[in-house]
């Protein structure tokens, strides 16, 4: 008898460990929940309105809602004609799903454009650009270049140079879920992320394109573009600041300088001033 009840016993703790490990393991040593990226603010995509190849206005503003791929090319351009094709593809794949492709061809003339338009079998608007639009994107580096905007209206990646049909079509199937006015906090690059500099409808201008001299008034505006037209631009282009941020719009190091001289120029005039970014 006292055998069976040590058995029994020793039966009973056995299965009490055992319900106790399960419970410790359920508590502390299950994985924890992931955790939601939080929204990192994304820029919103700036507007503009121009005129396609067909006469028509195209304005950004009329594809709320919706997944835009914007995409600045050149028909002389070697890169922006592989990746094209994909365009087309993916345009005829994900229209129904809310998804559009703008193209915005740069340095071109209407009649190449024309011609290529007809020649690639495009299904998606094209208009040609100016250094106005391309200032409002932080100036355009070099082609091609293209912008992934949510349903949401924000900048959610940007991609020089050829980038692969898998890496677009996998940042357009994630911002396909979106919602429109809702941040897709969720969003992680599927090719290298680059830093997204847009610019605001101020610093679009041709007098020092990417800084904003709305608050100056005439007399002073001439007085910083003296101040930015007698110092080096340190990029290595040989270039003033001045000269530079006119020549090369996305060049990011004069207008860091030329947001910095800003700062200092409206300080000492007693004006308000604005953060450079």
């Amino acid at each position: 008898m006292t055998k069976r009840i040590q058995v029994v016993s020793g039966a009973v703790l056995a299965v009490a460990v055992a319900i106790g490990f399960y419970f410790f393991n359920a508590r502390w040593l299950s994985p924890a929940p992931r955790q939601v990226k939080a929204a990192v603010n994304y820029p919103i995509a700036p507007d503009f309105s121009v005129t396609d190849i067909n006469g028509a206005r195209l304005a950004l503003a009329d594809y709320k809602g919706k997944v835009v791929l914007l995409d600045f090319w050149a028909t002389w351009c070697g890169p922006c004609r592989i990746e094209i094709p994909w365009f087309v593809q993916l345009q005829q794949k994900y229209r129904d799903q809310g998804f559009e492709v703008v193209g915005v061809a740069m340095e071109d003339t209407p009649e190449a454009v024309n011609e290529f338009y007809q020649q690639f079998h495009l299904n998606y608007p094209v208009a040609l650009g100016d250094s106005q639009v391309a200032a409002r994107y932080g100036g355009i580096g070099g082609l091609p270049t293209s912008f992934l905007i949510g349903r949401d209206g924000r900048v959610y990646s940007e991609h020089t140079g050829t980038t692969s049909s898998e890496v677009f079509e996998g940042e357009i199937q994630q911002l396909l879920s979106g919602k429109p006015g809702v941040e897709l906090a969720s969003f992680s690059p599927v090719g290298d992320p680059q830093e997204i500099d847009i610019g605001t409808p101020e610093e679009a201008n041709p007098d020092v394109p990417g800084v904003d001299i709305s608050k100056l008034s005439p007399a002073e505006l001439a007085d910083f573009k003296k101040q930015l037209d007698q110092t080096k631009c340190s990029c290595g282009c040989k270039f003033t600041v001045l000269q530079c941020r006119k020549v090369d719009t996305a060049c990011s190091t004069s207008r860091q300088m030329a947001r910095e001289a800003l700062k200092q120029f409206q300080a000492s005039k007693g004006k308000d001033v604005k953060p450079a970014t």
